[in-house]
């Protein structure tokens, strides 16, 4: 059995890991290759280029500069697939890079299955007939997606998100803050401004400057920083811009202990707003990107949420703060009212946590298990 899988970014490449579990239990002497990270090369996957070349975000100047660079990877990709054709292609999220070349290998045959269906129920439902072509079987990890695809006569399986298999229910703060070197007794605030380039560029200063107004506050408060090794010089550089030298730790990466040590997270826009709640954390989630990016992003979005906790609980459970809404002062409100909740309103958090407990349930499913046996379907159709 051999599979090539492309997975863009560090989120995919989670979800990618995750997967290869369940396709190496159904396949024992499963083949992997294509492009991923390091959560994918630990299972054996043979990485032809490194995910965060795919790492690109919105309809900016970086997408567009970079845009030989990625069709040239992909050409380069399809080729050497039509050479040795896998048994089963398997795109993980990455839509713009993945659906392409999808429809181009299933034009010839090749078996597509796509991890993580396009939101489409949030933004761009053009791309409902993109999916149709490409795809022969779509991965969903939202329970609400399967019976949406089917409305287009897209075949799907919902499969649950692997985020609430790996994350526990019940979170052991204390081992993680003895991790850190945190007392039981800190105030903690975990800032996560992303782990694309262009999400430093656009949110990074304005995280650190919520934090100065934060510290001015409640001196006492401790914060955490994980960072993708990438961009970790460069978020240090931002500390000091803002004028922060002490009172905040930059890690390297492990941004799951650092959402189990913290008391409430300033997080970005994306799959770490999820990872947030199934840590049944409170947060604030904050967006920003280019002026022509943003345009065109409130013109085809299609709900009145951004951040997937809110989403998925059909209501605003934790504020947004998007685009000129997100000034180091109104994120520092944002996250200092939460602060104030933990002592004088505690009955809040607790009733936050339990709906976050719900959605865990929700999306908990054997997923490893479920994906092999939709790619299995798919190989036998």
């Amino acid at each position: 059995m051999y599979a090539a899988l492309v997975a863009g970014e560090t989120s995919g490449d989670l979800l990618a890991g995750l997967l290869l579990d369940g396709l190496k239990q159904r396949w024992p002497d499963l083949q992997t290759s294509g492009i991923g990270g390091p959560y994918m090369t630990r299972r054996g996957f043979d990485a032809w280029w490194p995910h965060h070349l795919l790492a690109v975000h919105g309809f900016n100047w970086d997408v567009l500069r970079r845009y030989r660079e990625i069709v040239g990877i992909r050409k380069q990709l399809q080729d050497r697939l039509l050479r040795s054709p896998p048994d089963v292609f398997i795109g993980v999220d990455a839509p713009d890079f993945n659906l392409h070349l999808e429809a181009n290998l299933r034009s010839t045959g090749i078996k597509t299955v796509h991890f993580v269906c396009p939101s489409i129920w949030a933004w761009r439902p053009e791309r409902v007939e993109k999916i149709r072509r490409s795809v022969d079987h779509v991965l969903c990890v939202f329970p609400f997606e399967p019976a949406l695809l089917a409305q287009h006569d897209i075949a799907s399986t919902y499969v649950g998100h692997p985020l609430a298999n790996l994350i526990p229910m019940q979170i052991d703060k204390a081992t993680a803050r003895d991790t850190l070197g945190l007392s039981g007794d800190d105030r903690v605030v975990a800032v996560l401004p992303g782990s694309r380039n262009s999400e430093i560029k656009h949110l990074s200063l304005r995280f650190f400057q919520a934090v100065a107004l934060i510290k001015k506050a409640y001196p006492a408060t401790k914060f955490v920083v994980p960072a993708v090794p990438a961009l970790k010089t460069r978020i240090e550089a931002d500390l000091l811009a803002c004028g922060i030298d002490s009172g905040v730790v930059v890690l390297q990466g492990r941004s799951h202990t650092a959402l189990a040590a913290c008391d409430v997270t300033l997080v970005a826009s994306g799959t770490a707003t999820l990872e947030a709640a199934l840590f049944k954390r409170p947060m604030v989630i904050a967006y920003r990107m280019s002026a022509l990016s943003w345009q065109i992003m409130r013109r085809k979005k299609l709900q009145p949420w951004v951040g997937l906790p809110n989403i998925l609980c059909q209501e605003f459970v934790v504020p947004e703060l998007l685009q000129d809404e997100a000034t180091p002062q109104a994120l520092a409100t944002e996250v200092l009212r939460w602060l104030d909740t933990l002592s004088t309103q505690p009955e809040k958090i607790l009733a936050l946590e339990k709906r976050f407990s719900l959605l865990h349930a929700e999306l908990q499913r054997d997923t490893a298990t479920l994906a092999a046996n939709a790619v299995a379907h798919v190989l036998q159709s």
